[in-house]
């Protein structure tokens, strides 16, 4: 199956992936949980070895409904369920939550949800709607992630840039009291109100920095900078990116009305970051691309670094 996905619904258009079983409405936290193939339990059974000897100290994950393992984890693991993960965010969000895509990647290892929330921004004259995304692993491997991600819907990019004054992302990892750690997360989240009034006060300011075309050369340069002893085809891929930047992302029809400043730069950056294929495609490229619209995308916060900063 392509990109890593097991399975997953999705509504209206396809995503990323281009997988899934598309349904005409966003479904609740119930209908969800079956359309995206997530309706099944981790289950932990002790190991041993192969001539019957128990290896204290940890514990195998594995799906009830195929008995496939999803990885190996020590006593401390505290297993949050697919079910609890729409839970939350059912309780976080408050009933009529509608979910948007939700699935599972690397044959359950990973899961996600992905849910809209009700409120509309109109920032710099853009509609911006916040999302809530909460992904989880069975494997050990990974921590609880949830994030409010604010997209611009004008052409569907992300626009969480890392704010010293408001936190837009929490995470834990799979120890400890996993109850309460889920109530820390929700006292956290619920300020997504004031995480998008910060974004409004950011976007303000960067609407009043107008830029140069020297100084749009200058921060694209930063961005993509030259390593040392360089090969000729190195050189060749980074001008291609930085002239790709400029000519079809800073120069975009969508952009154009924002006028030459340091919203528009950062805005460039994110449609880049958030659409633009690697030089190298590998197969799990657009799930590194998701996971970073929880984790915060390094280009983005470094094109906003640049512009504020100067």
């Amino acid at each position: 199956m392509a990109a890593e996905v097991e399975t997953m619904f999705y509504t209206r258009e396809k995503p990323w992936h281009g997988v899934g079983t598309m349904v005409l409405e966003a479904p609740d936290s119930r209908t969800a949980l079956k359309l995206a193939g997530l309706d099944w339990n981790v289950i932990q059974k002790p190991i041993k070895t192969q001539d019957g000897i128990p290896i204290s100290g940890f514990k195998a994950n594995l799906r009830d409904t195929d008995s496939r393992i999803l990885g190996v984890v020590t006593d401390r693991y505290r297993v949050v369920q697919n079910q609890e993960a729409f839970a939350f965010t059912d309780g976080l969000l408050g009933e009529g939550v509608r979910y948007e895509t939700a699935g599972s990647l690397q044959d359950g290892r990973r899961t996600w949800l992905l849910a809209k929330l009700p409120q509309r921004f109109i920032i710099s004259g853009d509609e911006v709607i916040p999302y809530l995304v909460f992904m989880n692993s069975h494997d050990g491997t990974g921590s609880i992630k949830v994030a409010m991600t604010p997209i611009r819907v004008v052409c569907m990019n992300t626009l969480n840039l890392a704010l010293s004054t408001a936190k837009r992302s929490w995470s834990t990892n799979h120890t400890g009291d996993i109850a309460g750690k889920m109530e820390d997360a929700r006292y956290t989240l619920l300020y997504a109100d004031q995480y998008m009034a910060e974004l409004g006060k950011a976007i303000d300011r960067m609407n009043r920095m107008k830029l140069s075309d020297r100084q749009v050369y200058e921060y694209i340069d930063a961005l993509f900078p030259l390593a040392d002893n360089p090969t000729e085809q190195q050189k060749k891929n980074l001008v291609r990116m930085k002239e790709d930047l400029k000519a079809r992302y800073f120069d975009a029809p969508d952009l154009r009305h924002v006028g030459r400043n340091a919203y528009r730069f950062v805005n460039a950056v994110s449609d880049f970051a958030t659409h633009a294929k690697p030089l190298r495609e590998r197969a799990n490229y657009r799930e590194s691309l998701f996971a970073r619209t929880v984790d915060g995308n390094a280009m983005i916060d470094k094109a906003y670094e640049l512009v504020t900063n100067d």
